[in-house]
């Protein structure tokens, strides 16, 4: 495991009520209400929380990918993230689906960039080895 020697930013949150309930950042940037999956109650879900953060923080590691090659991102990028909870057996789990949209670049170079995103983006490493993860560029 490794251990970060220089902590940039610690999000906080404190949450209630687990999938009924509602979170709150420490700065109040973000408030919202939580209702589990497909419910019709207001409110989000973690998978769609996990999906939003994952969305942008790959965005960000796309962007210094392009940086490297002197490049920058299409203004129209969009990561479309899907994060499916699900069973096997009587145990929960997660995969994921990320398709990425690089308009106007080569697509060899537009893969090159989501795959060096992939090695080097925090959400990406965090579930490698744990979740199915398939990136596909669109």
């Amino acid at each position: 495991m490794i251990t970060i020697e220089n902590v940039l930013y610690t999000g906080k949150t404190r949450t209630t009520g687990g999938r009924d309930g509602s979170a709150r950042s420490s700065d109040e940037q973000l408030v919202v209400k939580l209702s589990p999956p497909g419910s019709v109650h207001a409110g989000t879900n973690p998978e769609q929380l996990f999906a939003a953060g994952w969305s942008a923080c790959f965005i960000g590691a796309m962007g210094l990918a392009a940086g490297k090659r002197k490049l920058h991102l299409p203004a129209d990028t969009v990561v479309d993230a899907e994060v499916d909870l699900g069973m096997t057996g009587d145990a929960y789990f997660l995969q994921a689906r990320l398709n990425i949209s690089l308009p106007g670049l080569d697509p060899e170079l537009a893969r090159l960039i989501v795959d060096e995103a992939h090695q080097t983006c925090p959400y990406s490493k965090a579930t490698r080895g744990n979740i199915n993860v398939a990136l596909t560029v669109v």
